[in-house]
């Protein structure tokens, strides 16, 4: 069992419950395959970089999970299925970026961020 990082750039033209459905079919998808949801946080609409099929915004998600390896290529699948994913990337977590992240969810901030930010 490994921990992942996912971010989910989901089509701007999706309405708040077609947002949460989404982002609760992929958390459901990681606990129906043996994996623990650990973190969910939508960070909302954003500007693209650059535009992805002639739109320049997103709605922006980031899951942190724990679930074996071979799990990752069932969850790449069923996001290309999905006509509101418009990009997607997982990213495997080693101990630093975990402790880094449970720091950052309770409002710790480390020496390289700035105390009044």
């Amino acid at each position: 069992m490994n921990n992942y990082e996912l971010m989910v750039i989901f089509t701007p033209v999706l309405s708040e419950e077609e947002y949460k459905a989404a982002q609760n079919k992929f958390a459901a998808l990681v606990t129906e395959n043996g994996g623990e949801l650990l973190h969910s946080k939508p960070w909302g609409l954003k500007s693209l970089a650059y535009p992805i099929a002639k739109k320049t915004t997103g709605l922006y998600w980031v899951m942190e999970y724990i679930a074996p390896s071979s799990f990752n290529e069932k969850l790449k699948i069923q996001l290309l299925r999905d006509e509101s994913v418009m990009r997607h990337m997982y990213t495997v977590l080693d101990k630093y970026a975990v402790q880094y992240n449970i720091k950052k969810r309770g409002g710790v901030h480390s020496s390289t961020e700035k105390a009044g930010a």
